[in-house]
């Protein structure tokens, strides 16, 4: 059984090499579908160099956001299951042997728990892993996600969704009669890039996020986003206190 990987990329270079290796290791990729939004660092020739080694990359450009990349990275897709893949997550071992003992006629897509690279304690990470399975049952997610086609198959995602896209393909293979299955294991590690771990860039995402809805459309979801947001800032001291020591 082979898939199709589908990945959205923009100036990914920082994690994206890592995060490729780890889906060829532990994925059997049909073909690896990369919509890329005209990145201007190397994350062309990262992707041009795992064609080279695989022979089954589709490197498509466009400035479509979100829901529209992953709506047109869906149209390519060719396998009875396929899966969504995140630039910055890293595959566990063995992701797809795993995945595959949840795979049955009732299910329609399966997503491994993501875990943030930057988490060491084990209780901060407990509770982490309970925040984050809450906000997948409401909201979902598709850092790697493995969808059934069938289920989606007739799915037009909005083009002007750039935020809780996730939420829309969630929503509509459960809609469409299919069960949606969170685990722990498989899993992903969510190895984001520095570039994240500013004040500017958690202001940015909690904006896009309020203003496309968080608040009014997932309020029970606060206390959990709150542990995210606390989480970040902690990480943003942090690296503020190494730069001044």
């Amino acid at each position: 059984m082979k898939v199709d990987v589908v990945m959205l990329t923009k100036n990914s270079e920082e994690t994206l090499r890592e995060s490729l290796a780890s889906i060829y290791r532990n994925v059997p990729v049909n073909k690896l579908i990369v919509v890329d939004g005209f990145s201007t660092d190397h994350t062309s020739a990262i992707v041009k160099a795992f064609d080279e080694k695989f022979h089954n990359v589709l490197f498509i450009r466009d400035l479509a956001k979100r829901g529209k990349a992953r709506q047109i990275g869906l149209e390519h897709v060719e396998t009875e299951w396929f899966m969504f893949v995140d630039s910055d997550a890293i595959l566990c071992d063995n992701w797809f042997e795993k995945a595959q003992k949840f795979i049955c006629k009732d299910v329609g897509a399966i997503w491994g728990i993501e875990l943030w690279s930057v988490i060491r304690n084990p209780a901060v990470l407990q509770i982490f892993k309970r925040m984050t399975m809450k906000i997948f049952e409401t909201r979902g997610g598709t850092h790697d996600l493995l969808v059934r086609y069938d289920a989606v198959r007739r799915m037009k995602i909005p083009d002007g969704l750039h935020v809780f896209e996730d939420t829309h393909i969630k929503n509509w293979i459960e809609n469409e009669g299919y069960k949606v299955v969170s685990t722990y294991d498989p899993y992903c590690i969510h190895r984001r890039p520095l570039s994240v771990w500013k004040t500017s860039s958690a202001i940015s995402i909690a904006t896009d996020e309020i203003k496309h809805g968080l608040l009014y459309k997932y309020p029970k979801l606060l206390p959990s986003y709150g542990f995210y947001v606390a989480y970040f800032f902690y990480q943003v001291l942090r690296g503020l206190m190494r730069v001044n020591a």
